[in-house]
């Protein structure tokens, strides 16, 4: 089958997460043809991904958080007036990829959590099948157990995930650990995504921190406490525009930009991870055994840590408290069940692919048809 994927570019996460599917897929015979990346100006594409996917990247304008002005945690009113503002941009956008969806001549669109793709699929209603997948879909599942969040937040969260998923034949909610499928909602739960690199590396406990910022202005905290705990060896990575490929703050500290290689070869000898709640990583972690602090920046990773810690990951944090992330490490234990689980990825997310699967129509719950029915006629007011 001809694929083309479509990628909610924020972070790293979905972006390594298509690379372990591109590998999985690529070696079933399937033909990857293409691959669009929804970003907004602030971020960029990571050098390591244009390297790696091997398959022409095409990239738009798409709807995205804005932090603080500390760079920190999201503004949520500034991000939706910035999005709201820039609709015409995103019009084009879903007019952008529903024609590279004809060009391509796809079969199969892969949505890896990219909300201008759900609507693509509902005003221009693209011919091919597309199939979703994130961890964010078990936001949907009937037995997902969420934080204490405010009700607003959560239902503007979910709703968020059904507009992603407007159109797809099933949704492949990546999960910590097993649960039941959820067919009313088009849910079927599969392990996490790694790459071969991740599960072809053996780790070992060495005597630095490693972490990742999805917003560098944590990068101020974490050189607070290093400047209280000199001794403590720190490799840190981030996407922070203009600055060099490693920043050296000395020789205990030092800042990296996102390349998957280096990554993954600090997290391998790592004594624990810090992180900002991103699934992907979280996952990389726990399967090579390291402890983790999470420190969510938004509602969504908020569940994501809250998730992870469920699974005996690490714990969850408002700061980056590397004292507690140094406690963690000397107490942890780790999940003996995740590697198991992870190794099952293979024939559980392939035979997703397989054609006769794909076909199968699997009904909709009637609040699963009322909330895109209503989608439909808020949509309607946009001219698309």
């Amino acid at each position: 089958m001809k694929i083309l994927f479509v990628i909610q570019g924020e972070g790293r996460g979905h972006l390594t997460q298509a690379l372990s599917l591109r590998q999985k897929l690529a070696g079933e015979g399937h033909e990857i043809v293409g691959v669009l990346i929804g970003k907004s100006p602030a971020r960029r594409i990571p050098d390591f991904f244009m390297e790696k996917i091997g398959v022409p990247v095409y990239p738009f304008e798409s709807p995205n958080f804005l932090p603080t002005a500390k760079n920190k945690q999201v503004n949520l009113l500034k991000s939706i007036g910035y999005n709201v503002l820039r609709t015409h941009k995103y019009t084009t956008s879903i007019r952008y990829i529903n024609r590279m969806i004809k060009e391509t001549g796809a079969d199969v669109v892969v949505n890896f959590y990219e909300l201008l793709t759900g609507l693509t699929y509902l005003f221009c209603r693209p011919e091919a099948i597309m199939v979703c997948i994130a961890h964010q879909y078990l936001f949907l599942h009937p037995d997902f157990s969420f934080p204490k969040l405010d009700t607003v937040s959560l239902f503007l969260l979910k709703f968020f995930t059904r507009i992603t998923a407007i159109g797809a034949t099933k949704k492949l909610a990546l999960s910590f650990r097993k649960m039941r499928e959820a067919p009313g909602e088009k849910i079927v739960v599969v392990p996490p995504l790694l790459r071969k690199e991740v599960v072809g590396t053996t780790p070992c406990k060495g005597n630095y921190l490693h972490g990742y910022l999805l917003n560098s202005g944590f990068s101020e905290e974490v050189k607070d406490w290093h400047a209280a705990h000199p001794d403590v060896a720190m490799h840190f990575f981030w996407d922070k525009k203009g600055v060099a490929e490693i920043t050296r703050i000395d020789d205990k500290l030092s800042f990296h930009q996102l390349d998957d290689v280096r990554f993954i070869h600090y997290m391998a000898g790592a004594k624990a991870y810090a992180t900002t709640a991103g699934f992907e990583s979280v996952c990389e972690a726990m399967y090579l055994d390291k402890p983790v602090l999470m420190v969510p920046t938004h509602i969504e990773q908020a569940c994501n840590a809250y998730d992870a810690s469920l699974s005996g990951a690490g714990t969850v944090a408002d700061r980056f408290d590397l004292d507690a992330l140094l406690h963690l490490s000397e107490n942890h234990h780790s999940n003996p069940t995740f590697r198991h689980w992870v190794q099952q990825a293979d024939w559980l997310i392939l035979r997703e692919f397989r054609e006769d699967l794909l076909m199968e129509e699997v009904p909709s719950s009637l609040w699963h048809r009322l909330s895109m029915h209503w989608v439909y006629r808020v949509a309607k007011t946009f001219s698309i």
